[in-house]
């Protein structure tokens, strides 16, 4: 009889177990944190929504620490106009090449994106994109590469441009 009391004790905490168990899987699989902020990483193939934003499946991301031209903005370069938002697009969608991404969440924007910095076979996306001069830095992260993007005379560097803080200030509808 002793034994029998024994194993049920046995048999509810490992029941209870279970149960915590499984609410712990599922807050891992829906990529939640134990701090609430809601940031998860993403993985998989990435649709390119312009120079500074992606998704993957269901997952919005703005790359975290930089800022590229909008969609719309023009730039100018050797007195000609260039569409340097559309540009920056085209940068990126071939940086990636439709290969997988990953990409580390930090924490949720206002609009509900995930602030992340995104990767391509070690490659840090974010910084690629200020280096390469479609993508402003946002912040201290990212001030040096755009010192060298500056100076090589890249991308937005090229020419004049709108920082794209600016442009979305005075283009908002």
């Amino acid at each position: 009889m002793q034994v029998l009391k024994r194993f049920s004790l046995n048999r509810r905490t490992l029941s209870g177990a279970a149960v915590v168990a499984l609410v712990v899987i599922g807050l891992i699989d829906r990529g939640l944190n134990w701090g609430g902020s809601g940031a998860r990483d993403a993985v998989g193939r990435a649709a390119v929504v312009d120079g500074d934003s992606l998704k993957i499946g269901g997952t919005r991301i703005r790359m975290v620490g930089i800022d590229a031209p909008e969609g719309p903005q023009m730039c100018e370069r050797r007195g000609q106009s260039w569409p340097c938002g559309r540009q920056a697009t085209r940068h990126l969608r071939r940086l990636i090449g439709g290969r997988s991404v990953t990409c580390a969440s930090e924490k949720v924007d206002q609009h509900g994106r995930q602030l992340a910095t995104c990767r391509l076979d070690g490659l840090n996306l974010n910084a690629r994109m200020v280096e390469d001069g479609f993508a402003v830095a946002f912040g201290a992260r990212y001030r040096g590469l755009e010192g060298r993007a500056k100076a090589r005379r890249v991308g937005l560097w090229s020419g004049t441009f709108e920082r794209p803080r600016s442009w979305r200030k005075q283009n908002r509808r």
